[in-house]
């Protein structure tokens, strides 16, 4: 992980001083930039999930009847159930891979906030729109809290973007309305940096998957 937050740190570095020559001096800005960097370079992860996703939505029809023909056989109706995914190419743990790897990424610039060197020679390097992104602003009912209004949100509509079936699957809809308020929780409790990272992540996966779902879309029709 040391190696992750060291490259992090680097990298950070190197877009503040490409914002800097433009005039925007500010870690803000290349934090953005940082995550625009990232959502791009596994955006082809992000599409083959989704395209892996929409194939398992319309499976559901035949995975019922398989699980109603084998209801009395478990084991049968998983091994089932298995063939079918396999027959079709559907990875059913595909959706977790882009997960996986946002992880270390989402620790690394955690640890990377906390102990970061900022520009010495530009004290207010750490400050953008009105948040210092060192500080962990709390639950206080300040103009902070817009952070977290903003992470519960955009999580609650990428989620929404994400599942097609979360307003109707009892888990999906779960998740939907248990997600934003966990990420909001989180943005509290983290520099106001990360909590940052977090809104321009979701904010760049919105428009990332509504362009998946076009994209999608076309296909199915085109498929017909």
């Amino acid at each position: 992980m040391s190696t992750i937050v060291e490259g992090m740190t680097y990298l950070l570095n190197i877009l503040y001083s490409m914002s800097a020559t433009i005039g925007l001096p500010y870690y803000g800005v290349s934090i953005i930039l940082l995550t625009i960097l990232i959502k791009t370079l596994i955006f082809p992860l992000t599409y083959k999930q989704m395209a892996s996703m929409r194939k398992t939505v319309d499976l559901q029809p035949k995975i019922k009847a398989l699980q109603e023909k084998h209801k009395n056989n478990k084991e049968k109706a998983n091994a089932a159930v298995m063939e079918l995914y396999k027959e079709h190419q559907v990875n059913p743990l595909g959706g977790c891979l882009p997960i996986i790897i946002q992880l270390p990424i989402f620790w690394a610039l955690y640890s990377t906030l906390l102990h970061f060197p900022y520009d010495p020679t530009n004290p207010s390097a750490h400050l953008f729109l009105g948040f210092d992104l060192t500080v962990v602003y709390g639950f206080a009912l300040s103009y902070h809290i817009i952070l977290p209004i903003f992470a519960a949100a955009t999580t609650y509509l990428q989620t929404k973007l994400t599942s097609p079936n979360a307003t109707t699957d009892p888990t999906q809809k779960t998740m939907l309305y248990i997600m934003p308020v966990f990420f909001a929780y989180i943005s509290v409790t983290v520099p106001a940096g990360l909590a940052l990272y977090w809104v321009t992540m979701n904010v760049v996966s919105i428009f990332q998957q509504l362009f998946i779902n076009s994209r999608l879309a076309n296909k199915t029709k085109k498929a017909i």
